[in-house]
Parts: structure tokens; C-alpha cells; sequence
């Protein structure tokens, strides 16, 4: 199985879209529209303070009747954020985010944010690897 290390190394796009906690509501969710992510991870300076996502919007902004232009992300954050280090593997990851309900994980190295995985990356890794055991296995019973 691999690691979340390897399947960042792996990902078509690598770059890590951020929002602060000072940033609107409004402006982040024009971001993750733009990038097509569904999460941004909030950071003062270097360090991870929380994560907002379309998630926290739908809960915390539109049912409770806010405005998206004069709150603050840090109003509407996850501040308990769940953290995944490269060294563990995808099992892992789906397990915590079965386990805690989440859709994204960010991925912390030598104290600082390095990437995101979206529940969507890693079903697609466990697809690849269960199509390769299929096609040993089917292998293996043909005698190849």
C-alpha cells in the first residue's frame, strides 16, 4: 500500500491552495471555486490554524443566515484540525476520515503544511491497487 508521500509525489497537481483566518468567507469560497477544491487549509504565517471548507460554508454561513463578504473564515473554521504525516498510507487516511467524517486531510512534514488529500484522491489510489491484486490474482489462477 502506499504511503501519503508517495501519493503526493504522484499527484498531477501539487500545489496547495491556503486561505487566513482574516480572509472573507466570501473570498475563500472564490478561491476553491476558481482551483476547483472543495477545502483550503487556513494559515497564520506558518502554521496551520484550522481548515475551512464548502462543508463549513453550507452549515455555518447559509443556514445560520450570515454574510459571506463580512465573516471572517476564522469564524466559520475547523480549528481542530486532523493531520496526516507522509509516512502513513492510505489506509490510514481513509480509516481517520471514516472514523472523524472528513472529506480532506492535510498532510504536515518537518512541522509545516506540504500538501491536502481529498477523499477523492485516495478512492482513486485504492481503485489502482485493487485492479493491479485483480490482475495478479487472475494471473496467478491461469498459472502466468
Amino acid at each position: 500500500m502506499k504511503t501519503v508521500a508517495q501519493l503526493l509525489a504522484a499527484k498531477a497537481q501539487q500545489d496547495v491552495y491556503t486561505t487566513t483566518p482574516e480572509a472573507s468567507v466570501l473570498d475563500a469560497l472564490r478561491l476553491m471555486a476558481e482551483k476547483n477544491v472543495g477545502a483550503l487549509p487556513v494559515v497564520k504565517g506558518n502554521e496551520l490554524v484550522g481548515i475551512v471548507s464548502e462543508r463549513d460554508y453550507a452549515r455555518k454561513m447559509v443556514l445560520q443566515g450570515r454574510s459571506s463578504y463580512a465573516t471572517p473564515v476564522s469564524a466559520i473554521m475547523t480549528a481542530a484540525v486532523i493531520i496526516i504525516l507522509p509516512q502513513q498510507t492510505v489506509a490510514d487516511c481513509l480509516a481517520l476520515m471514516t472514523e472523524h467524517r472528513l472529506r480532506h486531510l492535510p498532510v504536515m512534514g518537518n512541522g509545516k503544511l506540504i500538501g491536502l488529500l481529498s477523499i477523492g484522491d485516495l478512492v482513486k489510489e485504492t481503485m489502482v491497487e485493487q485492479a493491479e491484486l485483480i490482475r495478479q490474482l487472475e494471473g496467478y489462477i491461469r498459472g502466468e
